[in-house]
C-alpha cells in the first residue's frame, strides 16, 4: 500500500464535487492512509458528515468549538500528527480564504494555525468562469506563491451544464496526486522516455502477430518515473491499461512505429527506458485484403524481415 502509516487531513469544502471526494476517501484509506476528515458547514449541503465516517472510520469534525477535542482547540490538534493537509474540493471562496489567513471556521483556522513544514495539497473545483475570474487568478498565484500545491482543476463539462477549466480532478487522480506528494523528487527537472506492451505486426487488415506482453512494466516505471518528478512520455503498444496521471502517452502499433517515435525523441530525454516487448520480425509481403481460407487448404505463404533495433 503506497500511503501505509500515512496520516491524512482531508478538508472539504461546498461544492457538488463533494460526491467525489467519498470515493477519494476510500482509496486514500484503501492506501493504508489514516484519513480525519473536517468539513465546512457549507461541505454538509452536499454530503453529510455521517458519510464521511462511515468510509473514513473515523469521526468528523465541522465546528471550531467541537469539545471532544480534550483541550478543545481543534484547529490545533488535528494537525499536529498529520503528514499532509489535503482540501477538495477547494471552492472559489477557500482559496480566498487561504490566500489571505482567513480564520473564520474551523478548517480555514486549521490551515493558518497548521504546522509550516506540513505538505498542504487543494483540488480547485469550480464554474469556469468562477476560475477564470481575475480575482480567483490573483488568489491561485498567492497559494502556489506560499507553497500550496493545486492539484488540477481539469477541464471538461460541469454540473451547472457549462464546459470548460474549474471541473475537480477525478478521485483517481487525485489519489495518484496525493501518493505522488510523498514521493522523494530525485527526478525533478528530468526528461523520462519509456517504452511499454507489445507490438502488432500486421499480416492483413484484421490479423496480425503480437505478444502476451500486458505492459503492466512498463506503466509502472512510467508512474514511478512521474512520482519522482520527471516530465515522462509512454510510448506504448496495444494495451487495455489505463495512461498513468500526469503522464503523455503516445500510442503506436508495430515495432517499426516504436522505433521512429522513440528515435524522433530521444536526444531530448534525459533518461531512456525500455520495456516494451518489441517483435523481431515483421511480415514483409502484407496483404491489402483479408486473407481468405481456400477450398484446397493452401497457407499463406508469409515472408519475413527483421525489424529495426530500436537499442542499436
Amino acid at each position: 500500500m503506497d500511503l501505509s502509516g500515512k496520516r491524512i487531513v482531508l478538508g472539504m469544502t461546498g461544492g457538488v464535487a463533494c460526491y467525489k471526494v467519498a470515493e477519494l476517501t476510500r482509496g486514500l484509506v484503501k492506501q493504508g492512509a489514516s484519513v480525519q476528515v473536517v468539513m465546512t458547514q457549507a461541505a454538509t449541503q452536499f454530503i453529510t458528515p455521517v458519510t464521511m465516517q462511515a468510509l473514513s472510520g473515523r469521526p468528523v469534525y465541522t465546528d471550531q468549538w467541537d469539545a471532544r477535542i480534550p483541550n478543545n482547540m481543534p484547529h490545533i490538534d488535528l494537525t499536529r500528527d498529520a503528514d499532509a493537509l489535503v482540501i477538495a474540493p477547494c471552492s472559489a471562496d477557500f482559496l480566498f480564504k487561504l490566500a489571505h489567513g482567513a480564520c473564520d471556521d474551523l478548517l480555514s483556522t486549521l490551515c493558518v494555525a497548521r504546522p509550516m513544514m506540513l505538505p498542504v495539497l487543494v483540488a480547485p473545483a469550480m464554474n469556469v468562469e468562477m476560475w477564470q475570474n481575475p480575482a480567483t487568478q490573483r488568489n491561485v498565484g498567492q497559494v502556489k506563491a506560499d507553497g500550496i500545491r493545486l492539484m488540477g482543476p481539469d477541464a471538461g463539462e460541469q454540473a451547472c451544464g457549462e464546459t470548460g477549466m474549474g471541473r475537480m480532478l477525478e478521485p483517481e487522480q487525485l489519489l495518484e496526486e496525493v501518493i505522488a506528494a510523498f514521493q522523494r523528487k530525485v527526478l525533478a527537472g528530468k526528461r523520462v522516455l519509456v517504452t511499454a506492451g507489445p507490438t502488432f505486426e500486421p499480416i492483413d487488415p484484421v490479423r496480425g502477430i503480437t505478444n502476451l506482453s500486458s505492459g503492466k512494466m512498463g506503466y509502472a516505471v512510467a508512474r514511478a518515473a512521474r512520482e519522482a518528478g520527471a516530465d515522462v512520455t509512454l510510448v506504448s503498444g496495444p494495451t487495455a491499461l489505463d495512461t498513468p496521471f500526469g503522464v503523455h502517452r503516445i500510442n503506436v502499433q508495430s515495432a517499426q512505429q516504436m522505433h521512429d517515435v522513440v528515435i524522433s525523441r530521444a536526444e531530448d530525454q534525459d533518461v531512456f527506458i525500455a520495456v516494451a516487448a518489441v517483435a523481431d520480425w515483421k511480415v514483409a509481403n502484407v496483404s491489402e485484403q483479408k486473407l481468405k481460407k481456400t477450398t484446397a487448404g493452401d497457407t499463406p505463404a508469409l515472408q519475413f524481415e527483421q525489424n529495426p533495433d530500436i537499442l542499436a
